[in-house]
């Protein structure tokens, strides 16, 4: 799975008949500590994601075309949940950061 944050959205007016009706969005891969990894992906939205929110994102075509319902979906990528809060422990001493 990737954390991410979500961009922006990807509108088309030519796709494939299995995107109509989804979103596509630009995510971003992103640390816990909400910094850029560097690089970018288009995921495609199952939970109601805006942009500005944390994200995450299956980034495995057959996983997330069972997400999504269709098995032949031309799909890699799809957003799974919205994070509400990252904690993560630092140096074993239990304090969250």
């Amino acid at each position: 799975m990737i954390l991410g944050c979500v961009r922006g959205e990807v509108v088309a007016t030519i796709k494939h008949a299995t995107w109509t009706g989804r979103r596509a969005l630009v995510v971003e891969r992103i640390r816990p500590d909400g910094e850029g990894r560097g690089g970018y992906l288009v995921a495609f939205d199952s939970v109601g994601a805006t942009t500005g929110q944390t994200v995450l994102v299956i980034d495995e075509g057959n996983s997330a075309r069972q997400v999504i319902g269709d098995p032949t979906a031309p799909i890699r990528s799809v957003i799974v949940g919205i994070v509400d809060e990252i904690a993560v422990e630092e140096d074993g001493s239990g304090s969250a950061g």
